[in-house]
């Protein structure tokens, strides 16, 4: 299993990797999205879409509560789908996310983790991580100790850690 890692410090990098990812992800892909609320995921997928020309950044916003949105592209067809509010097998059915699989989808599945058969048919698993409020802690720790001028470039805004895995 080959396993990537990358660290952006802006949401302006997150979405510039997601276009740079655009290019690893040929169709049809089941891409796993993992991270916590507000990890990136929906940044991400921003940068994906603006790599498969299929949507703006600025036109790709959450579907916590639609639950798909849908970004046609020339080269592939975007289903973001986000499985937060998704709590039992049937309800998962009844979203009909087979019937989006076809030799040019890529399937972005935020919280895809909750089942099983997402974990099994995976193709991709992107994890993203905040690591800012580390960066912030070690920050207002090392001010304790030194005085209230001490450093403050340490503290960095959307510092995340994102791993790909592929098998």
């Amino acid at each position: 299993m080959a396993t990537q890692e990358f660290i952006t410090h802006s949401a302006e990098e997150t979405v510039a990797l997601g276009r740079t990812l655009a290019g690893m992800l040929n169709p049809p892909k089941l891409v796993l999205l993992r991270g916590d609320l507000g990890a990136g995921k929906t940044t991400l997928v921003k940068g994906i879409a603006e790599g498969f020309q299929a949507a703006s950044a600025e036109d790709v916003t959450s579907p916590t509560f639609t639950l798909i949105h849908e970004y046609r592209g020339p080269r592939a067809n975007l289903y973001h789908i986000d499985l937060y509010r998704i709590d039992t097998p049937r309800q998962l059915e009844t979203l009909g996310l087979d019937d989006l699989i076809s030799h040019d989808s890529i399937l972005l599945i935020e919280w895809g983790e909750k089942f099983a058969r997402f974990e099994r048919e995976r193709d991709v698993e992107i994890a993203l991580e905040r690591v800012d409020d580390r960066v912030k802690q070690q920050f207002f720790e090392s001010a304790s100790a030194t005085g209230p001028e001490s450093r403050p470039e340490l503290i960095e805004e959307n510092v995340r850690r994102i791993t790909i895995t592929a098998p």
